[in-house]
């Protein structure tokens, strides 16, 4: 255990079971897609509807961004099962973590903690609308920081460098939409998509950005629930 992880998390967690409705209201940051995804994608959703132009490069910075914060998703996943299993401070017995109010001791039980996929999708969610529009930008990138990543720090769901690996994963993927020729090869299907079947185009991209919302929690949900339906049968 490094120093920089330990100093700031023994520091956060003085603050634990100090405020009962405090604790309660960061384990709700934790845990509400509303309040988790529904906040960037909605300045996405108005970001794509602000600019008119059907065809201007600020939708095909945010067309590349949400597929770049699916593959931040997977690379994270990827990463998290490649490394060696890192446990997470909530369940790290060295640490004698004090638990907030309210939380889950059983939360994400055999789930490595690095790199923190949530810092990965939404981190790539500010920077594709930093691209777009620097106020916008700013407003996800506080909400990444503040309401996505330092309540997960203050829970033990994940030690500071898991969120900044994730960062940074999901920073470095949102940026390849500078290179311009990748860009347009990964978007133009898709609005091309949207100029001739904008209704079937705007129905997909509802269903994507609500998934997306949800780090694609029902899909996995639902494609466990079959599994284990299929070893029933």
């Amino acid at each position: 255990m490094n120093t920089f992880d330990l100093g700031i998390l023994h520091f956060l967690n003085t603050f634990a079971q100090r405020n009962m409705a405090a604790d309660e209201v960061l384990w709700t940051l934790t845990r509400n897609v509303l309040v988790l995804g529904g906040v960037p994608f909605t300045l996405f959703w108005y970001a794509w509807f602000h600019d008119r132009d059907a065809r201007s490069e600020n939708r095909e910075f945010l067309i590349f961004g949400l597929l770049a914060a699916m593959a931040s998703l997977f690379i994270a996943r990827v990463i998290a099962e490649a490394l060696p299993f890192r446990v997470r401070p909530l369940h790290n017995p060295a640490l004698s973590f004090m638990l907030p109010h309210g939380a889950d001791p059983s939360t994400l039980v055999g789930w490595s903690s690095f790199p923190s996929d949530h810092a990965a999708v939404f981190f790539c969610l500010a920077a594709t609308l930093w691209f777009v529009s620097k106020p916008l930008g700013g407003l996800a990138f506080f909400h990444a920081i503040f309401v996505v990543s330092l309540p997960r720090v203050y829970f033990g769901i994940h030690y500071p460098t898991d969120v900044i690996a994730g960062a940074v994963l999901g920073i470095g993927v949102a940026s390849l939409c500078k290179i311009a020729n990748l860009r347009k090869a990964a978007t133009r299907p898709l609005l091309h998509w949207m100029d001739t079947r904008p209704d079937i185009f705007y129905a997909a991209l509802f269903f994507f950005t609500f998934e997306a919302a949800e780090l694609l929690n029902s899909v996995r949900n639902l494609v466990l629930r079959g599994l284990h339906l299929a070893r029933l049968l």
